[in-house]
């Protein structure tokens, strides 16, 4: 399923296995970019939901960050993302929506089900969105599905790009790779931004190589344009490859990795730190890379973790501290990566150094 959340190792590994050039980030990573709360299909997806914005760092520089790092955080720690009326429909202000508000769940979805069952939009969506988080009633996917059906058979867009990810993943609803694109279509065209990247990833997945990646593209731009870190991080990845029509960019992929990095998209501030210590795509920042690769080793991004360790090691923009380097690396390592470069390091520390790295790697942890 090409959904946002995991999907980009999926999209970043397609781009760059259909352009069949090296990614230039350097080595593997894994995507840990803040979430918006349990979908239907329970795999994390984009939304139209504003992201907070954790610093506000300068465009190209280092996030701001103090001699504390701060522990890694879990997807679960997360708090429900602030409402988007708009996701409810054009008239999500009734007595429904309003308990939901107040978080009178309950009460929301008791004046909910009678509107949405008369066949009203809003009321649908809002009875989808609780039942799939389980907000004043048990979660019920099969039912969220029904409610974003309906919805969607009525055109709304966001109910449109919700129940076509479940006819997606056919768990909750029968499987329809066909109607789900219709539907992801004629979400994206109404311009919801998560939809648009979604169908690009249904036509990248379409069409594996070049053309495939072609296709994508101007949809990956559109959801780029609206804000969306996952369309940001998306273009940034094809112009960093570039096919025969669209030409490879390393400045402006650099920008693109930028605004998703900011947006806390994790896995473009583990790029972007990497692109900035290499110097790709301008001029080598070592401190602002440094930081970046920070900002997303302390989000809990393991291969971050790992590459902020040879950081520390070889005083790349920081000095030199082979205790934080050796404590990075071990929770790194308790997370399950392996590196040799990392191991050969370890086994040239004294018990000493290797104790100082344990406790500093349990204050992370």
């Amino acid at each position: 399923m090409m959904l946002m959340g995991a999907g980009a190792r999926r999209l970043r590994c397609a781009i760059v296995a259909a352009m069949a050039i090296p990614a230039f980030a350097i080595g593997a990573f894994a995507q840990t970019a803040p979430q918006a709360p349990p979908t239907p299909e329970s795999t994390p997806l984009a939304t139209e939901n504003p992201l907070p914005k954790p610093f506000e760092p300068q465009p190209m520089g280092a996030p701001v960050t103090t001699t504390k790092q701060d522990k890694p955080k879990s997807a679960k720690d997360h708090p429900l993302d602030a409402v988007n009326p708009t996701r409810f429909g054009k008239a999500p202000a009734d007595e429904a929506f309003g308990a939901y508000q107040r978080g009178l769940y309950k009460t929301a979805y008791n004046l909910a089900l009678p509107q949405a069952e008369a066949g009203d939009v809003p009321s649908q969506i809002l009875l989808a969105e609780m039942l799939a988080r389980g907000l004043g009633v048990p979660i019920n996917m099969a039912e969220s599905a029904k409610w974003y059906g309906k919805a969607a058979a009525q055109g709304a867009p966001e109910a449109q790009f919700r129940y076509g990810a479940i006819l997606l993943q056919g768990k909750y609803a029968p499987k329809d790779p066909k109607r789900a694109k219709e539907l992801m279509k004629a979400a994206a065209d109404a311009g919801n931004a998560p939809a648009q990247f979604n169908y690009g990833q249904i036509l990248l997945q379409e069409r594996p190589g070049p053309t495939g990646v072609e296709n994508a593209y101007p949809w990956f731009q559109k959801a780029a344009e609206k804000g969306l870190p996952d369309g940001e991080y998306a273009v940034s990845q094809v112009l960093a490859n570039g096919t025969a029509t669209i030409p490879r960019d390393m400045p402006k992929a650099r920008e693109y990795l930028a605004k998703a990095a900011i947006k806390g998209y994790d896995t473009a501030q583990l790029d972007l730190g990497s692109w900035l210590v290499a110097g790709l795509g301008g001029p080598h920042e070592y401190t602002a890379g440094f930081g970046w690769m920070l900002r997303a080793a302390t989000g809990g991004n393991v291969a971050a973790q790992a590459r902020l360790a040879k950081l520390y090691r070889d005083g790349i923009g920081v000095e030199g501290d082979f205790i934080k380097a050796a404590a990075w690396y071990i929770v790194a390592k308790r997370a399950g990566l392996d590196d040799p470069d990392l191991d050969s390091f370890m086994d040239g520390l004294d018990d000493d150094q290797k104790n100082q790295a344990i406790a500093e790697a349990n204050k992370l942890q």
